[in-house]
């Protein structure tokens, strides 16, 4: 039986096809078709080039040549590229080839763009266009006719990107067509997959959406691996190793496995950390499933909890951060003067209540003592505090737990709980329900940011624990402590099923590797974890400004400017900043200085929206954007210090805030700029 090959292709080669006149397009299609009947190179028609190992090979197709690599089952289309009656095969080599090294393996660095030009242009030459934008070329890429009056006066390719009225994408397709892009650039691609021919046709003509992004071998392993294990699985990978991405395709084989075993209607729970990701993830899965969407719920974790909780026993009073305060002040009196134990531990314990801050007593009465769901002294006594920097003895724990007591007694006399409380009651609800509302298969992405009574509570919701599947980065966690797996439930034994991403598919060995050095300080996981890389590029740029009118015009300049370097549109810029003020701050001054910026929170999440996205660096984790600029610190209080805050407390907030900025940084796919207070 014929090997069965399957299509993947880069961006470039689609706009390139998409791009040609119907009868050259068709009879590139039949190339292709070729190709899917066997790849391998015959000295005529498709020669192997000596680039990439032998990798790279070519094949003509009238008055194109049509470069392609492949590795069962996939034939990827890398580029297409017009050969002229005065130019040869190798003219054509050579210019896609961009004079590299016959040795190029695919991870070689493009040229770099200049920082110095970026942040202080000049005024730059124009570039012609090679070819005149016609009526013709716009149908054929699907350009909109009411676009069309603003481009075909066009006639350089400055004009074509400060376009009015044109969107981001229209501008870019044109480009990646009328500036061919050298291989090593195109390898820098993401690779998409269509099924065979017919879908490349459906998509030209506008009956196909979009394709699948393709998975690597290494992330491929993990959509199936230990599927039929008795046990959960948990998979582990730094930032831009894919995780998440795995977690989108190992639903959907979970989701097909259920079908085929006769479940007709699955349920499937689908959980991350914020609304912006519950809202990012559920976009992809739509891509994904399609109609089978229905089947899967994608939640934050607490809004599952809290569904649970008012379904079950009635809509709940949550005490919020200010409250917690007053009520602490309240106690702190009486608390003080009932302490137990003898003169000298009555001493120690009043010491330590004194000598931390209200926002670390609240902290570790809410992540250590009601997360992990400690019902007694002696419990709090023997924990680990992994995480904590601060010592607190035996003597002193006790002053906490008395501080505890009162404070939940206080708590309940006004019909109040906190979110860590609220928690705890969903997990013992699960436990003493009757029918509780399980589902067939539960993932759990970034599972390093919830507290451990929310994963007691998820673990609880999966019917069967071979079909948990968990992501965690530690050194990602924002919000939460380090803790063990094994102490969370007895269900989470991760023994022979623990997977590790190493490549990373999303950022610069240049920005990785920077974001990496400025967190080793803050460092939870120090597991060594070899990293490797597919994208090269800048290293990361660093700025000092004076006040916010210059840090406004430095980053209006930066995004326009690193854009059009990157060949990408403005939607492709975000700014990260510490707060919600300072990101609206500066989505103002953009709108200002004439560059379209939108503040967006975490619940108002809208990629899709035209223009440079403001949000802050908890609301962007998961997300990813091909340029960045971290800034927003001028007259901001981060990282924030409670007044009379203890060496050690402050320490612990300096490590999960620079564990903050670390996922900032990692969130730039390309370019990364941060701009500090000078």
């Amino acid at each position: 039986m014929a090997d069965t090959w399957l299509i993947t292709q880069k961006p470039s080669f689609m706009t390139e096809w998409m791009g040609l006149p119907p009868k050259e397009s068709h009879q590139v299609l039949e190339k292709i078709n070729l190709l899917l009947q066997d790849p391998t190179p015959d000295a005529k028609v498709k020669k192997q080039l000596k680039y990439m190992g032998g990798k790279l090979h070519r094949l003509r197709a009238g008055r194109y040549r049509i470069f392609y690599t492949f590795e069962h089952p996939y034939v990827s289309l890398l580029a297409l590229r017009k050969r002229d009656d005065d130019t040869y095969d190798d003219d054509i080599d050579a210019e896609f080839l961009g004079g590299l090294d016959p040795d190029l393996t695919g991870g070689s660095q493009p040229q770099q763009p200049n920082w110095e030009k970026i942040f202080a242009p000049q005024e730059t030459p124009k570039t012609p266009l090679p070819k005149p934008i016609t009526v013709d070329l716009l149908k054929r890429l699907r350009i909109p006719e009411v676009c069309h009056p603003r481009l075909l006066p066009i006639k350089d390719r400055e004009a074509l990107f400060d376009c009015p009225g044109i969107s981001d994408d229209i501008i870019l397709k044109l480009d990646e067509y009328l500036f061919e892009r050298p291989l090593v650039e195109v390898l820098q691609q993401p690779d998409f997959i269509a099924q065979d021919t017919a879908d490349l046709l459906r998509f030209k003509e506008g009956d196909l959406l979009g394709f699948l992004l393709k998975l690597n071998p290494e992330q491929e392993k993990f959509v199936t691996w230990a599927t039929n294990a008795k046990g959960p699985t948990l998979l582990k990978g730094g930032p831009g190793t894919g995780k998440s991405t795995v977690a989108l395709y190992r639903t959907r084989e979970i989701l097909h496995r259920l079908k085929a075993a006769g479940v007709e209607s699955p349920r499937i729970l689908f959980t991350t950390y914020t609304n912006a990701l519950v809202t990012f993830s559920e976009q992809l899965l739509k891509q994904l499933l399609g109609d089978d969407i229905r089947h899967v719920e994608v939640k934050t974790a607490d809004s599952r909890v809290y569904t649970l909780i008012c379904h079950e026993t009635g809509k709940p009073k949550i005490a919020n951060g200010g409250d917690l305060k007053k009520m602490l002040a309240a106690v702190m009196e009486d608390v003080l003067e009932s302490l137990p134990g003898n003169l000298l531990q009555q001493q120690a314990q009043r010491l330590i209540l004194e000598r931390l801050t209200p926002d670390y007593l609240l902290e570790e009465i809410g992540s250590i003592i009601e997360s992990r769901e400690l019902t007694t002294l002696e419990d709090y006594q023997a924990t680990s505090r992994a995480g904590r920097i601060v010592p607190i003895n035996r003597v002193q724990r006790q002053a906490i737990w008395h501080l505890r007591e009162h404070l939940n007694q206080h708590l309940a006399a006004q019909g109040l709980e906190t979110w860590e409380q609220l928690r705890s009651r969903g997990a013992d609800l699960l436990r003493t329900l009757e029918n509780p509302p399980v589902y067939d298969a539960v993932i759990v992405d970034e599972a390093q940011d919830l507290p451990p009574n929310t994963l007691r509570f998820l673990v609880q919701l999966c019917q069967a624990p071979n079909r948990l599947f968990i992501t965690a980065d530690a050194n990602q966690s924002i919000y939460g402590s380090s803790f063990r797996w094994g102490d969370v439930h007895s269900d989470l034994k991760f023994v022979g099923r623990t997977g590790i991403l190493r490549t990373n598919h999303r950022t610069t060995a240049e920005i990785d590797t920077a974001a990496h050095h400025y967190l080793q300080a803050g460092l939870i996981d120090d597991e060594p974890i070899e990293r490797q890389y597919i994208n090269y590029g800048p290293p990361p740029a660093v700025r000092a400004v004076a006040d916010t009118a210059a840090e406004g015009q430095l980053l209006a300049q930066f995004c326009r400017m690193a854009a059009r370097e990157f060949r990408l549109g403005i939607d492709a810029c975000a700014i990260l900043t510490p707060s919600e003020r300072s990101g609206k701050d500066i989505a103002g001054q953009l709108s200002y200085l004439g560059l379209e910026a939108t503040f967006m929170g975490s619940r108002e999440l809208d990629l899709t929206k035209t223009g440079v996205k403001v949000l802050t660096l908890k609301a962007a984790k998961g997300l990813e954007f091909p340029i960045v600029a971290i800034a927003g610190f001028i007259d901001s209080r981060f990282p924030y210090l409670p007044k009379d805050t203890p060496e050690e407390a402050a320490q612990e907030i300096f490590n999960r805030e620079r564990r903050t900025l670390f996922v900032g940084m990692t969130r730039a796919m390309r370019a990364l700029l941060v701009i500090v207070p000078g």
